[in-house]
């Protein structure tokens, strides 16, 4: 897992032929064959999708248990597409670029690559605070969350975490077509990410500026959130960093009131951007440490030297 996170460190997502890509065109493949406005169609198509994720994953790290060296590689190479904090750090960087050199439009422009928030009606201040948000609850999805469940299920935790958090973003929405045909993979995504999410929020505490804010604003906040997983992370990072983050925003054409994370704290600006990068990387770097100590541990617990034959 350290040699993964090391070759996202490096690369980032490749531009094209990323598997997660490739997963992501074949569920939409997918949901155009099995769609029908009901619970029991959407269950059955997050099964589909995200069943043989796990099961590949579970045959690649058998297939290689013996073999301690292409074992490792295997496990660095899931490890590294699965993960996305490079890319989500330099995605945010860019638009604050953008901002700094008064470039609204171009923020604008980018701010779909990181979120899926309608920027045309946000101001700079606007732009800045939803890169911070995204930066605090893509923490949890594109890194931490996915090292938990490597530490816990090997290449199959990998995988499948990662399916599950794609699903999500493309069918787990409020939007009248997947209210009901979204809900089964929400709420697996939902189960999967509550341990991540709970990490990122204790992790942006102890490395954070403000790690007394950071617990406050968790205990007296998360909870209003209409996530429970995005509303832990982002209590955290807001009162990590000061801020207040929430409030009212749009997705799709829809309006949401959303509550005020941390009200007593300042508003975001441009500058935050930066900082949140910054706590973001530390954040990431020590669950890399927990969760490479932890998966560890549970070699050693069985008898198995870490990446040796089981």
């Amino acid at each position: 897992m350290a040699l993964g996170f090391c070759a996202d460190l490096l690369t980032g997502d490749p531009r094209r032929g990323h598997p997660v890509a490739g997963f992501g065109r074949a569920a939409a493949a997918l949901e155009r064959l099995l769609w029908r406005d009901r619970h029991s169609a959407g269950a059955l198509y997050t099964a589909l999708c995200a069943g043989p994720a796990v099961a590949a994953g579970a045959l690649l790290e058998r297939r290689t248990a013996a073999a301690p060296v292409p074992r490792t590689l295997a496990t660095a190479a899931v490890t590294w597409t699965v993960l996305g904090g490079t890319s989500l750090g330099r995605q945010a960087r860019r638009i604050a670029a953008a901002l700094e050199a008064g470039r609204l439009g171009r923020a604008r422009e980018l701010l779909p690559g990181l979120c899926g928030r309608d920027p045309h009606s946000l101001d700079a201040d606007g732009i800045a605070r939803a890169v911070v948000e995204s930066v605090a609850e893509n923490t949890s999805d594109a890194v931490v969350g996915a090292l938990v469940w490597g530490a816990a299920g090997g290449i199959a935790g990998l995988a499948g975490f990662r399916a599950v958090n794609t699903l999500d973003a493309m069918v787990g929405h409020r939007s009248p077509r997947h209210r009901r045909f979204g809900w089964a993979a929400a709420r697996l995504d939902d189960a999967a990410g509550w341990p991540g999410a709970r990490l990122t929020a204790l992790l942006a505490a102890m490395a954070g500026p403000d790690g007394r804010g950071a617990v406050r604003a968790w205990r007296a906040d998360a909870h209003r959130h209409p996530s429970p997983n995005a509303g832990v992370v982002e209590a955290a990072f807001a009162g990590a960093l000061g801020v207040r983050l929430g409030g009212t925003l749009s997705y799709g054409g829809r309006v949401e009131h959303r509550p005020v994370l941390n009200p007593g704290g300042r508003r975001v600006t441009v500058a935050d951007i930066e900082r949140a990068v910054r706590l973001s990387g530390r954040v990431c770097l020590l669950a890399l440490l927990l969760a490479a100590a932890g998966r560890a541990a549970a070699e050693a617990a069985r008898g198995n030297p870490p990446g040796g034959p089981r």
